[in-house]
């Protein structure tokens, strides 16, 4: 895929930080994009904004990656809209950070519901439109995926369950000529968390940064497959 001029992108989570990274470094290669977010207002803001960058074409879907039949809607769409699907970058996720006897069972569900069984269904949903494209999974794991920590019992299962469940992938689907990557980020200067990015953060992996890089991913030789890519700010701030 070195010529990424007129491919179709679906970004999950793409309304700010790593998706709305991710979206720009694609619309500036000539992509069209569509990028997903949980909510109407944010989605179609982020859409608004991004589409000022002017090369692709970018659309803005309401859709939530916990429901599967709203994957199959999105990819519906982007078919119909674009004609083809490229590339899916599984990025939607969310943290719920406690000790386990303060974590809630609810806040459990929905760690995994987004973080693991939302990429299961944003897979499942677009593998048909892959294979006809011989297109590329990308997903959005963490270093925590590797490295588990205090109070990290939900994200640390979700993101070593991510990475496991990406790998996995790989395997089934490189017969179909579809090339599968986990991205593994550390510190990232985003909103994650409920964290309002700032001048403090400069030593942090920065959104673009994470664009430029799957850009290269997208370029790389047909015939060599980068399957899991540990990435960490140079020096820790």
């Amino acid at each position: 895929m070195e010529n990424l001029n007129g491919k179709t992108a679906l970004i999950t989570g793409g309304t700010k930080g790593i998706g709305y990274g991710i979206a720009e470094a694609f619309l500036r290669e000539g992509m069209h994009v569509v990028i997903t977010g949980r909510n109407a207002e944010s989605t179609n803001k982020a859409a608004s904004e991004l589409a000022k960058i002017g090369k692709g074409k970018i659309l803005g879907i309401e859709a939530d990656v916990r429901d599967y039949q709203a994957q199959q809607l999105v990819v519906k769409e982007t078919l119909e809209t674009f004609g083809s699907l490229d590339v899916l970058i599984a990025n939607a996720g969310i943290g719920h950070f406690a000790t386990i006897e303060e974590l809630k069972p609810e806040q459990w569900l929905e760690t995994i519901d987004v973080n693991l069984t939302g990429v299961f269904y944003s897979v499942k949903a677009s593998l048909d439109a892959l294979k006809a494209s011989q297109g590329y999974i990308i997903t959005v794991a963490s270093l925590a995926g590797t490295n588990f920590f205090p109070k990290g019992s939900a994200y640390n299962a979700s993101k070593f369950g991510l990475v496991g469940f990406t790998q996995a992938v790989m395997l089934d689907v490189r017969q179909y000529g579809i090339k599968t990557t986990t991205i593994m980020p550390g510190s990232v200067a985003t909103h994650f968390n409920n964290h309002e990015p700032n001048a403090a953060d400069a030593w942090k992996i920065q959104p673009e940064d994470l664009g430029q890089m799957t850009v290269d991913l997208l370029k790389m030789h047909p015939r060599t497959l980068p399957s899991k890519v540990e990435v960490r700010p140079t020096m820790p701030g």
